[in-house]
């Protein structure tokens, strides 16, 4: 998957693990953009796909399902070469990707849920949360507490959809992805500590 055009090899022993939300999987746009500026960064894609026993809607239970799925993908991953981007549903491994002091890319996260903020609140390795104004899962007051990296997209929904042209919608996943880019040169992967 990685373009041998641009970025270093898949050697670097970087990876970039997905978190899907509930629906559609790991390539919807919302992750498999974020995902791509790791891997052309070197990162190697490593996707989790939820199938046919998508969580519980009941919050515990969806935590408790969630964790149980990511706690095995989480063993031997390096938090110097490793970046996670989660959204919605795989926001509900908070817990777990912080005591991995994993670098993090939440897309859409369940800010009104506190089985997500709690965690997030001692997180040691840098976030990035990516939310909308349109969405009610979304707190832009909570997600600036957490976090001084956050991008926060006007009137957008869970989706990151707003209202009128596609093209607006479009423009909000450019704005992701360069939020993104921008978070693996300066924070995740700045060019004095990466590796070849």
């Amino acid at each position: 998957m990685t373009d041998p055009s641009s970025g270093p090899p898949p050697a670097s022993g970087r990876r970039v693990l997905v978190l899907p939300g509930r629906a559609f999987g790991p390539y919807v746009p919302q992750v498999f953009l974020p995902a791509m500026a790791a891997v052309r960064r070197g990162a190697e894609l490593v996707a989790l796909e939820w199938g046919d026993d998508v969580p519980s809607s009941e919050m515990p239970t969806m935590v408790a399902q969630v964790e149980a799925r990511v706690r095995p993908v989480l063993t031997g991953l390096d938090p110097g070469r490793t970046l996670v981007v989660a959204k919605s549903l795989g926001t509900c491994a908070a817990r777990l990707l912080v005591e991995a002091a994993l670098p993090l890319v939440l897309v859409t996260p369940l800010l009104r849920a506190a089985e997500v903020v709690e965690p997030l609140r001692a997180a040691r390795a840098p976030v990035l949360l990516v939310g909308g104004t349109g969405d009610p899962l979304w707190d832009g007051q909570v997600a600036r507490a957490l976090s001084p990296l956050v991008c926060e997209l006007p009137g957008a929904d869970h989706g990151l959809f707003v209202p009128g042209p596609l093209a607006d919608s479009v423009a909000n996943l450019a704005r992701l992805t360069t939020a993104v880019e921008e978070f693996c040169d300066t924070v995740v992967w700045p060019p004095r500590t990466a590796q070849a």
